[in-house]
């Protein structure tokens, strides 16, 4: 990957839409929380986007995410990110599993069960959640535990809206063995079979997603009311969901910024 185009990737990570949820974080770690973000956009632009041998352009941010540990990185998420790496002594571990997640998906087009879906959400998601508990100075294993659960619900969440455009991908993150229980035989068009599949892994999400209220009571002020709004927003997408009769072929059901708001207080 070229310094120019880099360059022009990370800027484009840098300025995507910053998680509402994280306006309820006190100000001084909103930063934090960017940086991270930024670096999360950044490696899905690699692994998503980018027409050009996607496994070396991660091969190169594992090197950028190594000079942010021993050296002075070059592209710009990561020169921003270094500083919150350092202030908040975040461990490198779940950096790399976001990388890994990406690697994966070069390699692996769909998942036979559950279990293994889970150990791809254990790279792609969970790891996020761990890097802002690390930001609050929160680590105990019993809020690890809980935010993985609500992460995993999240990515789950992400997977029922985004079918067809992980279709279009080559990939497919609906376990296989649910969908011959449901005897869904395309994901490229609407039925009722695919339809009760849909509603079944839905009530999977919400189950993860119940952690975030625990969540957010355990870490209390005004984190734990964040933490809790990032599940809420989870269940709030499965609501617009419902609302849409499950249609994904038609845009990407997504929930209101009323609803938003009502989660906001709730």
């Amino acid at each position: 990957m070229d310094p120019a185009s880099a360059s022009s990737v990370a800027a484009r990570a840098r300025t995507e839409n910053f998680p509402v949820a994280s306006l309820l974080f006190p100000r001084a770690l909103r930063p934090h929380l960017r940086a991270i973000y930024g670096f999360a956009r950044l490696v899905d632009i690699l692994g998503d986007e980018l027409q050009d041998d996607p496994p070396a352009a991660l091969d190169q941010l594992e090197a950028e995410l190594d000079a942010c540990y021993e050296g002075e990185p070059s592209w710009e998420v990561m020169r921003v990110l270094q500083p919150t790496i350092l202030a908040c002594s975040l461990p490198r571990e779940p950096f790399l599993r976001l990388i890994e997640a990406n690697r994966m998906d070069q390699r692996v087009a769909e998942y036979e069960s559950w279990a293994d879906l889970k150990g791809y959400c254990v790279h792609s998601a969970d790891p996020v959640g761990r890097l802002v508990l690390g930001v609050v100075g929160r680590t105990e294993m019993e809020l690890v535990a809980l935010s993985d659960d609500v992460c995993t619900g999240l990515q789950l969440v992400n997977f029922l809206q985004d079918v067809p455009r992980d279709l279009a991908l080559g990939r497919v993150y609906l376990p296989a063995e649910d969908r011959r229980r449901f005897g869904v035989t395309g994901l490229d068009r609407p039925s009722p079979e695919l339809r009760r599949l849909l509603e079944f892994e839905a009530e999977r999400a919400r189950g993860l997603l119940s952690a975030g209220e625990e969540l957010g009571r355990r870490l209390g002020g005004r984190v734990g009311r964040g933490v809790a709004l990032f599940a809420r927003g989870g269940s709030a997408a499965l609501e617009a969901l419902e609302r849409a009769e499950w249609d994904i072929f038609n845009g990407r059901p997504r929930p209101s910024r009323a609803r938003l708001a009502l989660a906001v207080i709730r």
